[in-house]
């Protein structure tokens, strides 16, 4: 079974800087350091033609939790985060050295679909994608590209619910799905995403074009969703990666333009006690 990820470029938004030190709210569950490891960076370079954009990450990212990949604008993350469900293999130019495992298998092995990759490992947009179809077939189309024999009512309306959106839509089904608000219009993205049941999502910015309170609705529903899956973002706010993740990632560039990891470790040991300076230096506003 395999479905094609929607593909949209994301658009580039402006950083905004960050003025202050951020304590991170209290995690809703204690760390757990044994958690299985779902994805697994080895020593990862991404290339378009002759540049490299990043070099030699390797990192783990660990089942059930939200990972959140922070840096400068310019580091990579995106094309990091891309580079995890092959999304970059429809870029001409790009190419990934080293080794990305998923469930133990390598993603850029031979033989390797890449489109099943991304139904198991789906994607979440900067800008709300929705299709130019109703509530209920953007939700559907997936399962029904792939030959879903189940009931496709109980489906959506499912998807909808762990989307946090259903009781915002139950009676919209048939209207469509552009005519929501932008932050409905995300968790539609996110039911659409979920209803094909994959086992990683992968967010770049989802709350970037949206308002506070649309962006704290999507904060909680991957609070929500992270007991069942496995979830990567992309963002600029250290405020939300703070609130949101487990893990933290931080990335920036070598003089060669090149991402590199700086530090990975726990969100709250991250934004608390950072175990080195350029860690301390970006989130405390000091550059970035």
């Amino acid at each position: 079974m395999s479905i094609e990820t929607p593909i949209a470029e994301p658009a580039v938004a402006p950083e905004a800087p960050v003025a202050v030190r951020i304590v991170p709210m209290a995690q809703a569950a204690p760390p757990l350091v044994d958690r299985e490891i779902v994805l697994k960076l080895d020593a990862v370079s991404c290339w378009y033609g002759t540049f490299r954009a990043v070099k030699d990450v390797s990192i783990d990212v660990r089942a059930r939790e939200v990972t959140a990949l922070i840096g400068p604008s310019g580091c990579g993350k995106t094309t990091l985060l891309r580079t995890m469900n092959r999304m970059n293999d429809l870029i001409p130019t790009y190419r990934t050295d080293g080794h990305i495992r998923f469930g133990g298998e390598d993603l850029y092995g031979p033989g390797v679909d890449p489109v099943a990759v991304r139904r198991r490992i789906g994607m979440v947009f900067q800008k709300p994608n929705p299709f130019p179809k109703s509530v209920y077939d953007n939700v559907a189309f997936g399962p029904r590209i792939n030959g879903f024999k189940g009931n496709l009512d109980e489906l959506v309306e499912e998807s909808l619910r762990r989307a946090a959106l259903w009781n915002e839509v139950k009676d919209k089904l048939k209207q469509s799905g552009m005519a929501l608000s932008g932050g409905q219009q995300q968790r539609l993205c996110i039911a659409r995403t979920i209803a094909v049941e994959p086992e990683v999502i992968l967010m770049d910015e989802p709350c970037s074009a949206l308002d506070p309170r649309s962006t704290l609705q999507i904060e909680e529903l991957m609070a929500e969703l992270k007991r069942d899956y496995t979830i990567v973002i992309v963002t600029h706010n250290m405020q939300q990666a703070a609130r949101a993740s487990d893990r933290t990632v931080f990335l920036t560039m070598g003089e060669d333009r090149a991402g590199y990891v700086v530090e990975v470790d726990d969100t709250v040991k991250i934004f608390t006690n950072p175990g080195q300076q350029l860690t301390e230096d970006y989130i405390s506003g000091r550059f970035g």
